[in-house]
């Protein structure tokens, strides 16, 4: 069935419903990954189990009791979608990331031995090719038109029943921040979803494919009402950076970013808390050269309203390096447009005891205590950092409950530099009661900004 027989716009129907589903049953295929054991594995002998959002979310006491022989191969089911009519499917990463042999099964009951074009853990898409022309495939949809509320039909293989279909709406758009995969923009969808599920297809009314059904928040195993997807979008930009080179070629700004809470936003004189915040600007970077400035609140990137650090993290890493693109930025209480030639992102990317000293007092920094920084702690690739380390944050205190910790550097307070215990002391000494503090702090890798509010 070819997409052009699903009925257009209009009030949803049973023909509608039955056209959709031939057109996107035929285009998913089961996939089947097997990979020969070692001497550590010991895995469930039912293949959906290796499925592992399903093992994530069920728990550890089913294999317990289920443990196969240490000879049994490890057997994995999982979905795909076929891209392409000359053989291309797009699935999950954790349906083949350590197989040794990938089955494909069509719709028609073919069987095909299928070879890794690529993988992309960071989004869980990955590629594969088997060797058939002339198949069926759907045509791709805008996932950033989606509506919450818009209905929307998962298509897989739960539990390995073949050719299985679901109908639901999309409950919301935008999820991140859930800790599946480091670049997450998730399709939430009610209709059900279930371990085998994975790599399948989340299409809308058009018979469009939206999203590759990913993911499942369960705390039994099974269907609880919420399912992600990964958008169509981002689906399609990193199959076509695996098919073409082989990897995904990852746009770069070069700015650590953080959110933008309430507090820092009156710290700021912000008008909102929306948009990300620029705690380091990365030398020599993309944004170095652009004229980015710590302290600068990105609001929009190429024309698109910038709601959080992950969104702007999306955004960039979609962008093709080389690309110039425009960033409006908050600074000094007014918007300005910069423009950028995004970079490629790096393959291992680095934000490039002595005395001690106590804050005292009634202000917000009160009980901290600090120590200068041993001459190896301030050698950093490609600068030196300067700044005091944290050593004590007293239990109970406006800074305890504002989340800074012992090991933070500090490094600025007030927007003022802190190179030393004497600065430390010296700055301290002239915070007023009551009055917020806005703090720049180095933790890890990362650079970030800290408002503390007394209380």
């Amino acid at each position: 069935l070819a997409a052009t027989d699903i009925p257009p716009d209009g009030p949803a129907s049973n023909e509608t419903f039955i056209a959709v589903a031939k057109a996107s049953r035929a285009s998913v295929v089961n996939i089947s990954s097997t990979r020969e054991p070692d001497e550590r594995s010991e895995r469930s002998p039912f293949p959906f189990f290796d499925d592992p959002f399903f093992r994530r979310f069920f728990g550890d006491e089913f294999e317990r009791r289920f443990k196969p022989p240490q000879e049994r191969r490890e057997q994995g089911l999982g979905s795909g979608v076929i891209v392409r009519r000359d053989g291309y499917i797009v699935t999950n990463n954790h349906v083949v990331e350590s197989a040794d042999k990938i089955q494909v099964l069509l719709s028609d009951q073919r069987k095909f031995t299928a070879r890794l074009v690529g993988r992309d853990p960071k989004t869980d898409i990955a590629v594969i090719k088997i060797d058939a022309t002339d198949l069926p495939v759907l045509p791709w949809g805008n996932s950033d038109m989606l509506q919450v509320g818009e209905m929307v039909m998962a298509v897989g293989n739960p539990f390995g029943l073949n050719q299985t279909v679901t109908l639901g709406i999309i409950s919301a758009v935008g999820r991140a921040n859930m800790g599946i995969v480091d670049y997450e923009d998730f399709i939430q969808t009610d209709a059900a979803i279930n371990p085998g599920n994975s790599g399948g297809a989340l299409v809308n009314l058009k018979g469009q494919l939206i999203g590759i059904n990913t993911a499942i928040f369960t705390r039994s195993g099974g269907y609880m009402g919420i399912g992600f997807a990964i958008p169509a979008n981002m689906v399609k930009t990193v199959m076509d950076s695996l098919i073409k080179h082989g990897k995904v070629v990852r746009g770069w700004l070069g700015v650590a970013i953080q959110e933008v809470t309430p507090e820092l936003a009156d710290q700021f004189d912000a008008p909102s808390n929306k948009g990300a915040l620029i705690s380091d600007v990365v030398e020599e970077s993309p944004a170095s050269k652009a004229q980015f400035k710590r302290g600068d609140i990105i609001t929009a990137y190429n024309g698109t309203t910038v709601q959080d650090p992950t969104h702007l993290r999306t955004l960039v890493a979609e962008t093709a390096p080389g690309r110039t693109v425009r960033v409006t930025v908050f600074r000094d209480k007014r918007e300005r447009v910069l423009r950028v030639t995004i970079g490629e992102l790096p393959k291992d990317l680095q934000v490039a005891r002595p005395s001690p000293g106590t804050a005292r007092g009634d202000h917000a920094l009160a009980g901290v205590t600090v120590e200068n920084l041993r001459p190896d702690e301030s050698r950093r690739p490609g600068r030196k950092l300067t700044g005091v380390r944290v050593t004590v944050v007293e239990p109970g205190s406006s800074a305890e409950r504002a989340g800074l910790r012992a090991g933070d550097i500090l490094r600025e307070i007030n927007r003022k530099p802190v190179r030393s215990v004497d600065d430390f002391e010296r700055l301290t000494a002239r915070l007023k009661p009551k009055k917020p503090v806005l703090l720049l702090l180095t933790r890890g890798n990362a650079t970030i900004f800290l408002s503390i509010t007394p209380t």
